[in-house]
This record gives C-alpha cells, sequence and structure tokens, in this order.
C-alpha cells in the first residue's frame, strides 16, 4: 500500500489554509458592504417617510405660511393647516427634521439644509398653492461612515384656490 507522505500533507494543509484565509478575507469584506448598504438604506428610507409625510400634508392641506410671511426663506418654519384643520408646522433643529416639534427623521439622518419655497399664496393670483421642498445633509452608512445627499421634492394643493 502506498499513502501520501508527511511534506505532501503539509503542502496539501499549508494549500487549504492559504485559499481559505483568502476566501475568507473576502467574506469579511462583503459582510462590511453589506451592513453599510443596510444602514445607508435604512437611513434613506427614514428621510424618504418624512418627505412623503410632509407632501401628504401639504398636498392635501390650506393656508401655507412661513414664520416670515408667505415666502419662506432657508430656515424658515413652514406652516400649514392640514384635512383636520390643525395646524402642522415643520422646522429643522439640530439637524433633524420635525413636524410641531415631533421629529420625523431618524438620528442616522442628519440634515444640513431644509428649505421651502412657496408660491401661489396670494389671494386671487389665480394660481394653484405650490411648495418645493429641498433638503440636504448626510446619512449614516454605519462603521462612522457617511454619504451625502440631496433631495427636492414639491407638492401642490389639492383643492382649487381661486
Amino acid at each position: 500500500m502506498r499513502g501520501y507522505t508527511l511534506v505532501e500533507l503539509v503542502v496539501a494543509v499549508g494549500l487549504f489554509a492559504l485559499v481559505m484565509t483568502l476566501v475568507s478575507g473576502a467574506y469579511i469584506v462583503m459582510i462590511g458592504l453589506t451592513e453599510r448598504a443596510q444602514g445607508m438604506a435604512t437611513g434613506i428610507d427614514n428621510l424618504s417617510f418624512a418627505l412623503e409625510t410632509m407632501t401628504r400634508t401639504i398636498r392635501t392641506g390650506t393656508d401655507y405660511s412661513c414664520n416670515y410671511g408667505n415666502d419662506c426663506s432657508p430656515g424658515a418654519i413652514f406652516s400649514v393647516k392640514n384635512a383636520r384643520g390643525t395646524t402642522m408646522s415643520y422646522s429643522l433643529s439640530s439637524g433633524v427634521i420635525k413636524q410641531n416639534n415631533i421629529p420625523l427623521t431618524d438620528p442616522s439622518v442628519n440634515v444640513s439644509s431644509l428649505a421651502f419655497y412657496v408660491s401661489g399664496t396670494t389671494p386671487g393670483d389665480a394660481n394653484q398653492p405650490h411648495v418645493t421642498i429641498l433638503i440636504s445633509g448626510t446619512v449614516s452608512s454605519g462603521s462612522g461612515k457617511t454619504e451625502s445627499f440631496a433631495v427636492e421634492t414639491g407638492a401642490t394643493m389639492r383643492t382649487p384656490d381661486l
């Protein structure tokens, strides 16, 4: 009977260990990338929820205004009367978008700029009220890394404003 020599076994085990080291390194890199992508997706989902909440209220609401009048300047508090007749205000405080002083965004989302541009709110101007929302900031992607974003969306009042 012929078997394997000790040298052949050591070479085979060494090659196996080298291949497993390379494969496990790639696996660890893939786990890190997956966690980063999941962290970013969670932050973007949270930002999307906040935007959808604001635009739904704006579309179905009336009486658009800012704390400085009808035209909003960056940093202004935007207010709208929702479908139930309750005044809802949106503002930016310490990197968090707030609705009536209740946070809408998660700590993983750091909003650096929130601006509302309002048009068509003058009575009798024959223009439907429209709000453009501009948001920029960073979202945490896990392990201390961040990705920047800039989002623009708009909402027009559903009910006629004659």
